[in-house]
């Protein structure tokens, strides 16, 4: 009995080809996809992921926030065991109670302690203790999310605010550009575009459809200018003869995935980006975002990488 073979499943990058209504953008501007989990059982390990992935302003007004609060928390303590729980120096402080306690709090948590304030008694001398004992965990906590911010390596490009489909040789193009928003050197860059739709299946059910484009130039060597990236829109392209009004309908999302090595850390560093239909521009292109220097060296603007023209 010769096999049936079975059929072959579409091509799906890990985003599920299946369609339940009106989506978002599947990938963010600043990278993160858009997924939201529920029912996660490892609360303090995501935690702490979630604190070295977030923004450095984010991540200063915690540190300032959970600061603020223990030393207040702490006050409070202190001001509930009575004025008697701290004893001051013989020189008038000119401060309230609770403040006598929030800024002994303050010396305790950081082990400066002046000498102003000293508790008296088991219960004021225990509470310090803990509190002392609070600080040193708590600053090397936070010392341990320093550190791994600053030593996770990752890309810092920048993508131009929006394709363009532009004129290429005989045909056109849909192109977007990057370039690296730092000093280091990134090696070996490679990219790949996926374009994202939506259409109708064989069962007459709605599903998303992924298709991974061809471009002119898959990786360059080294991204000390821009890179420009490009795919060519001819007869193989699931692009050929649409139009904008096309993408809109099948609500075309391009998902682009770069990869580089990173000179400085030595180790591969990722970048996420994409662009939605209503982002490309059509009849355009982009304008030069380097320039030669009289002393012979190449000058690059990043604030032109997604600067474009009208043609």
């Amino acid at each position: 009995m010769t096999p049936v073979p079975l059929p072959k499943a579409s091509f799906d990058p890990g985003l599920t080809t299946q369609y339940a209504g009106p989506l978002m953008r599947t990938i963010n501007k600043d990278g993160s996809l858009n997924v939201q989990r529920r029912g996660l059982r490892s609360i303090a390990g995501n935690a702490y992921l979630q604190l070295v992935n977030i923004s450095w302003p984010r991540f200063w007004g915690l540190i300032a926030a959970a600061y603020l609060l223990a030393n207040i928390l702490f006050a409070t303590g202190y001001h509930v065991l009575g004025p008697e729980a701290l004893h001051a120096s013989d020189r008038d402080l000119g401060l309230t109670d609770f403040a006598r306690a929030f800024f002994f709090s303050v010396q305790t948590l950081t082990t400066v302690g002046y000498g102003a304030v000293y508790p008296h008694g088991t219960a004021a001398n225990v509470l310090a203790a803990v509190e002392a004992a609070f600080g040193l965990m708590g600053f090397a906590f936070a010392t341990g999310l320093l550190f791994a911010r600053f030593s996770r390596p990752s890309a810092r490009l920048v993508f131009s605010g929006g394709m363009v489909v532009a004129p290429y040789r005989e045909a056109t193009s849909l192109q977007f550009r990057i370039a690296n928003q730092r000093r280091n050197v990134l090696m070996e860059v490679h990219a790949d575009v996926m374009l994202m739709t939506v259409e109708q299946g064989p069962d007459g059910q709605l599903k998303r459809n992924f298709v991974k484009l061809s471009l002119e130039r898959e990786q360059v060597f080294f991204l000390a200018l821009t890179w420009t990236v490009v795919h060519p829109i001819d007869e193989a392209s699931p692009l050929w003869g649409k139009s904008r009004e096309d993408l809109e309908k099948l609500q075309a999302e391009l998902i682009i995935l770069i990869k580089g090595f990173d000179d400085t850390f030595s180790q591969v560093v990722h970048a996420r980006y994409s662009y939605r239909w209503d982002e490309i521009e059509w009849s355009a292109k982009f304008v030069p975002a380097f320039y030669p220097a009289p002393e012979g060296h190449m000058v690059l603007d990043v604030a032109k990488v997604g600067e474009i023209a009208r043609v």
